[in-house]
This record gives structure tokens, sequence and C-alpha cells, in this order.
């Protein structure tokens, strides 16, 4: 029978004492259903990369949306998947290269998996040759899905590239683009990962001075990871989900893995430092540390299920990932790490790396970081306005070129500069002048050969207009000056092309968009094309995002809230939060938009963020700085509850946190920066801005600005309670009274520092 809940200790009762009893009770059986799982897992996930998607940036109730399917409904042949540019030194329009060509053209259209083949030397189309006269297209549309295209791209596409006689043959087109950041992302993720770990694990040996603690949050990390692999392969299934989202995948992953199993092995090895026995220390580290992850890893999977509020579905993929990384990465940490812990016992601090080097002195000293931490907080609470003050001015500081930004939407131009998907696709927006691939389309219907020659000569008339192209005739400035093409009518649709003189991704296109919209016309007419699509995805993100930002504050304010028992904590941690994200928006605009140190990373600037990166780098790195909030935080509180002065608790929580927040973070954005080193500008974007968003919340909001708040509110910051439903099991003077084991003196481990002196305030 159950044992009465009266006779059960108080340390050993509460919401994470089940998995501390199953971790105690059965770690062998929990480990190795740990395994089989794992395994499962992995097999599942297996091949993930390939069932994903490129793209997502557009909103599927859009005008352009609902265009780009009457569109692809009605022409096929307008969205070309794979494009051959074929060049000749002699000329396109020689007699060999015109014999070559027609034999390129006629091998094509007789491959399986190709829907229409439009060539130059059958059309002699002039949008189809470049201005020099030495390059010429052969576009195909592939049949099936974008998955089926991408597929199809790979099978064709080595056959027709290299030397055909006097053709040189170099393959792009949308499913090549598609192909190559697939490619692309995958051999990046592993070179991040073969970065990362080693980096990561030279850290936590610092950190841990135990080579076999400093193992454990890399295996937390690595379950995380297979396992959401598996749950975003399944996911694919029913729904799309983008191949970007494995960047999420690998960068939490690991990183808030780590986070969550350094504070716990930090916690457990404090409390066996303390003389507690192996099931003593789980429990109290489960109720104080895991507590703690529990209410972490929430603030992060709120912040990233906001992203579902959006209909893009590049934003909701990263969703899936983040929230699936964060349940699996807080799932092992709080289930599986607690069975690792009680099956190694003492031999946590096994494998002292410091005998490698030297021999270790001073055992049972306090570690000097942590004195060091007590004198910097000691300063910044005596001097607490200078530093308030001035660490808000330099944060705006830092914020300030955001205030320039211009939104737009990404193309090849993310990729290597020597991609041959990139190659093609940047010769003919630079060759093929005539070529009105990246123009502005626009799909009509019931409208007759008068209505849309009315219409055609009005737009060529607009500001920003090179020419039009329609069933009726090509017109420039309300003139026209060239033939009308027949295949640009079927049924009651029709298909008009706007070639703007600006750049398609620009500012200026998309205003120009938005001047085709204010016509006022008789027939029904959509616009879609790159541009179309940048401002409808711009417009769907704007008028959600005020609901997905307020959604994110009430949620964090209200989990801040339970965990601190503080109004006026939980506000300044969440607006504090808030701040320190403006380094990261500053840096995005001044480096990746204006091209600063642009030949140092690699990449090309566009004079544009694609936007829907600000959001999702808002979310990923809003939910990690409130991550490291919430751990300083939690001991802060924890400390004020021992002991009732507010000014030892903020000392005694940096001193206690500091160091361990710092290290998460330098391992964090360590993680982070190995995926930006990723060779797609996107993601190199996404790596290094969140990584400069972490270290400057550690380094500069949770060391200087944290307590010089504090320091300013006092005790005031706890005078607005949220009474608990019950009295604290852990933290309270009660509860440290039934809970606490006398210590042995020396203590047995270099993580249990020696007890701080008193503070006199100043």
């Amino acid at each position: 029978m159950p044992r009465d809940r009266r006779h059960v200790p108080r340390s050993q009762r509460g919401l994470l004492t089940v998995p501390a009893r199953l971790a105690c009770g059965r770690p062998w059986l929990l480990l190795a259903v740990t395994g089989v799982l794992l395994v499962l897992a992995a097999v599942l996930g297996g091949g993930v990369t390939e069932q994903l998607r490129h793209g997502g940036g557009e909103d599927p109730a859009a005008e352009s949306s609902r265009a780009a399917r009457l569109l692809e409904r009605n022409f096929p042949r307008s969205r070309p998947d794979l494009v051959l540019m074929a060049t000749a030194e002699q000329g396109v329009d020689h007699p060999l290269a015109v014999r070559r060509g027609r034999a390129l053209t006629d091998r094509l259209t007789s491959e399986r998996g190709v829907l229409a083949v439009t060539s130059y030397w059958t059309t002699r189309a002039k949008s189809l040759r470049a201005d020099n006269g030495r390059e010429a297209l052969i576009v195909a549309r592939l049949t099936g899905d974008e998955g089926d295209a991408v597929r199809a791209w790979e099978r064709i596409a080595p056959r027709y590239r290299g030397d055909h006689g006097v053709l040189r043959v170099r393959a792009g087109g949308t499913a090549g683009i598609r192909h190559v950041i697939q490619t692309t992302i995958s051999e990046d993720l592993v070179r991040a990962e073969q970065i990362a770990l080693p980096v990561t694990l030279l850290i936590l040996v610092f950190v841990f001075r135990s080579a076999v603690a400093a193992l454990l949050p890399v295996c937390i990390g690595a379950i995380a990871i297979v396992g959401t692999n598996a749950v975003l392969r399944a996911l694919a299934a029913i729904t799309e989900v983008s191949v970007f989202a494995l960047n999420i995948t690998t960068a939490l992953g690991l990183g808030l893995s780590i986070d969550y199993a350094l504070l716990i092995v930090r916690r457990y090895r404090e409390e066996l430092a303390d003389g507690k026995d192996i099931r003593a220390a789980i429990f109290v580290t489960l109720q104080t540390a895991g507590r703690t992850v529990l209410f972490s890893a929430a603030t992060v999977a709120v912040s990233l299920s906001a992203m579902l509020n959006f209909p893009l579905y590049f934003l909701r993929s990263m969703a899936y990932a983040g929230v699936s990384v964060v349940a699996l990465s807080t799932v092992a940490a709080l289930v599986v790490l607690p069975a690792l812990l009680t099956v190694l016992g003492p031999r946590i601090n096994a494998l002292d790396a410091r005998t490698l080097v030297c021999r270790p002195s001073g055992r049972h000293a306090a570690p000097r970081y942590m004195r060091e931490w007590t004198r910097l907080t000691n300063q910044v609470m005596r001097r607490a306005p200078f530093f308030a003050v001035g660490t808000v001015a330099f944060l705006i500081l830092l914020g300030m070129p955001f205030l320039g930004v211009r939104f737009g939407t990404s193309d090849d131009r993310q990729l290597p500069p020597g991609v041959e998907a990139r190659i093609v696709q940047q010769q003919i927006r630079d060759d093929f002048t005539e070529n009105g691939a990246s123009g502005i389309d626009l799909i009509t219907q019931r409208a007759d050969v008068a209505d849309l020659t009315q219409f055609s000569r009005q737009l060529s008339k607009l500001d920003g207009v090179k020419r039009v192209d329609g069933p009726t005739g090509q017109y420039s400035h309300g003139s026209r000056f060239g033939p009308g093409d027949r295949s640009r009518t079927s049924g009651t649709t029709s298909w008009l092309t706007v070639v703007p003189t600006a750049d398609p991704a620009s500012k200026e296109s998309e205003d120009l968009v938005r001047a085709i919209r204010g016509m006022r016309v008789q027939f029904p007419a959509y616009a879609t094309g790159i541009a179309a699509v940048s401002v409808d995805s711009q417009a769907a993100i704007g008028t959600r995002l005020p609901r997905a930002a307020i959604f994110i504050a009430m949620a964090t304010l209200s989990l801040v809230l339970l965990l601190t028992r503080s109004v006026l904590v939980s506000l300044q941690a969440v607006v504090l939060n808030a701040l320190s994200l403006t380094a990261m928006f500053g840096a995005v605009v001044w480096v990746f938009q204006d091209g600063h140190l642009s030949g140092l990373l690699g990449f090309t600037p566009t004079g544009s963020i694609d936007a829907l990166l600000p959001v999702l780098m808002f979310c990923v790195a809003f939910g990690l700085s409130m991550d490291y909030g919430v751990f300083l935080l939690s001991r802060i509180r924890e400390e004020f509850l021992r002991t009732g002065d507010h000014r030892e608790a903020v000392l005694e929580g940096m001193r206690r946190t500091g160091g361990v927040i710092t290290a998460a973070a330098v391992i964090l954005a360590v993680v982070l920066a190995s995926v930006g080193t990723s060779r797609t500008t996107n993601t190199k974007m996404l790596g290094l801005g969140v990584a400069l968003a972490v270290l400057v919340d550690a380094l500069v909001v949770r060391t200087l600005l944290v307590p010089a708040v504090l320091a300013l509110t006092g005790r005031a910051a706890w005078r607005f309670p949220v009474p608990p439903r019950r009295p604290p099991e852990i933290g309270g003077r009660a509860a440290a009274r039934q809970t606490r084991i006398p210590a042995p003196d020396p203590p047995t481990s270099l993580n249990r520092p020696e007890q701080s002196p008193k503070v006199r305030n100043s």
C-alpha cells in the first residue's frame, strides 16, 4: 500500500518527485527504455532533410498565393523548375549551336518527370537569349510537388551539365536552388556539430573539472536532437515543414540541453558536497534546479510557440522544431539525467581533468571565480544608478541601426557565390534583359482583348515599369512596340508580366506592386512574383506581430510570477529581457543589410532583410535570454526566502549562478556561432545574431543591469507578492530546516565554495 503522505519527508513531495523516485528506484530500466526509444527515433528521423521543404515565406491566403495557384494551373510553362543555360563561344545562332540546342531540347522533352519544355532554338523567343548572343536557355516544368521536382532535378541535371559539342551547359532553376539549399544545410549542420561538440566539451571540462560530468550534458543534447528529427519527419508527412527547422533543432538541442544539464549537475554536486546521500541529493536537486529548468523550458516554449500564430509555414516550422526540442530537452534533463546521476553516484566527480596538467591544490577552497562574482556584484550594487543608466544607454545605442531596417525577401543570393544554380540565376538577371522571369506576374479573368490592351497600356505608364508583356503585345510608356504572345491566354484567364526597372526584391518593386493593386479595373486581376510575395508576407507578419508579442509578454510574465511570486521582479525581468535584444537587431541591419563585414563573413548583401528572420530571431533570442533570467531570479528568490536579506540574496544568487550562466551562455554562443558558419546567409544571420544576443544578455544584462535594478528597487521588489496556495517546499526557512543535512568539514568538492562573508550594506 502507498505510504501515508504525512510520513513522507517534505523534500520528497512535489511535482518532480515522480521522476526523482523513478530515477532512484529503477535507473537501469529507465536508461534501457531510453536507449530503445533513441534507436527508434534515429531510424525514424533518418533522411529527414529529404522530406523537408524550401520556402514557406508565402501567406497561403494572400493575393499573391492565389495568383500563383492560378498561374501554375493555367500556364504551367510560366514557372520552370529546371533551367539549362547553354553557352556557345561562336554564338547561339551558329548552325552547330542550333543543331546541338535542338537535340538537347528533344532529349530533355523525352525525360521521365518532365511536363513541358521551352527552348530558344525551338521558339526563337528573345527572352530566352542573352544580350551578348552567346547564352541561351532551355527551361522545363517538372511533374509532381516540390519534393518530386527536386528529386527529378537531381536525376536529370547531371546528365546535361557539362560540354555538349560547341555548347557548355550549366543547370539551375528553382528546383536546383531548393536542392542546393537542402544539401548545403545538411552539410553545414554536420560541420557545425563537428565544431561545437569539441569546444563544448572543453568548456564543460573546465567548468566541472570532471570528464565524466562534462559528458552528461552532451548525452542529453544528443537525445534532444535525435528525438526532434524524428518528430519533424513525422510532421513532414502531414504538413509542410521548412528545411531551415533543422538549424533550430541543432542550435537549441545542444544549447538548451547543455544549459539544463549544467544547472542540474551543478546543483547535484553541491548537494553531495553538503553530505547528502544520492537519493536525497536527487530529490533536492529536482525540486530546486529541476523546478527552475521546468519554468525555464516553459518560458522558452511559450516564446517559440508564438510563431504558430503566423500563417507562413516557415515560421510555423520553427515553432514545431523549437517546442519539440525544448520538450525533449526538458524530459531528458528531468528524467534521464537523474537516472544517470543515480547510477554514477559519487563517480560524477571522476576523471579530474586538472591532473592532466598539474597537481591539484586547495581542493577545498572556494573557486576564485565565485569570489570574483561577489566582488563584481557588490561594486555594481554600490553604484547602481551609474550602471543602470549607462547599460541602458549602451544597449539603446547598439540598437540604433535597426531604425533604418528595410524588409524584403531572400532569393538565390543567400547561397554561396560559387554555386552553379546561383551563377545561372545571376546571369539571367544580368544578361537576359528581355527575360521577365523576375517580373511581377498578373493574372486576369474575364477580360476581353480591348480590356487587356487598355490595362497593359496603363501598366506601362507607371513609374518604375520597363515594359509589359501580354497576350495583346509588348508595351512601354503607353505604346505598343512588340507582338503579343497567344500562349498567355487560357480560356477566360490571361497572364501579363510587368518587368520593373529596379531589382525584383527592392523596395521600389514592392511600391510598384502596391501601385498596380491600387489601379481600378472592371475585371479580377491578381499580382504575384517576388515583390508581391514580399508585400503580402510583410502584411501577414505586421498584422499578427502585435498579437504574438502580447502573447509572449503576458505568458512569460505569468510564468515568472509563478516562479518569483513578485509582480515588480516579474515586470523588470520581461522589460530587461526585451532590452537585451537591441544589440542583435542593430547588428543584423549594420552587418547583413548594410554589408559591413560581408567580405569577412562571406555573404552577399542585398540591401534588405528577409522579413521572416527578425520575427524568428526575436522569438528564439527572447526565450533563450529569459532562460538565463529564470536561472538567476530563481536562485535569488531561494536565498531571499532563506535569509530575508534582499541585498545578500542578490549577492549570493549572483555568486551561485554567475559562473553557471556565463558558462551556459558561452556554450550556447559557441553552438549558435557554429551554426552561423553556414554558407547560406539566412542561417548565418540566425546563428550569429542570436549568439550575440545570448552573450549580451549573460555578460551585460544579467551581470550589470539586473543587479543594478534590483539594488535600486531594494526590498520593494518583494512587497507585491502573489501568495502561493501552499508554503514553498524548497527554499523557505521551514523547508530548509527539514531538508538540510549537516555538511562535513571540510567539503569534498571544489564546487561547494566556502560561505561568503556577510557584506555590509552601503
